[in-house]
């Protein structure tokens, strides 16, 4: 069974910068680094979806990460709460049932 071929974001977008910039045609970019039309498609349509956040500026990158911190510190304390939960609900429970009759 063939493994699938991964490549890197700068090859990605290499290749469909020379799709869109006409210097190789889709079907010529497809021969050359022997990928098939689907893929270079996708990635043309993803690049093309995702090119507004090359025009963000640093304040909004900053911004975007900071929430992104602050929602990963939630998640932790969550995860933390939840743990402490737990055990007290098992010492809890064993405490009941010594108590059992």
């Amino acid at each position: 069974m063939r493994q699938r071929r991964s490549f890197t974001p700068e090859f990605k977008a290499r290749v469909v910068l020379e799709v869109l910039t006409g210097v190789k045609s889709n079907a010529e970019a497809c021969q050359a680094y022997r990928l098939k039309p689907e893929v270079v498609s996708r990635w043309k349509a993803e690049f093309v979806d995702h090119a507004h956040q090359v025009f963000q500026s640093d304040e909004q990158r900053s911004q975007e990460q900071g929430r992104i911190a602050e929602l990963e510190r939630l998640a932790g304390r969550l995860s933390l709460e939840l743990e402490v939960a737990k055990k007290a609900s098992s010492i809890l429970t064993a405490a009941l049932s010594r108590n059992a009759p």
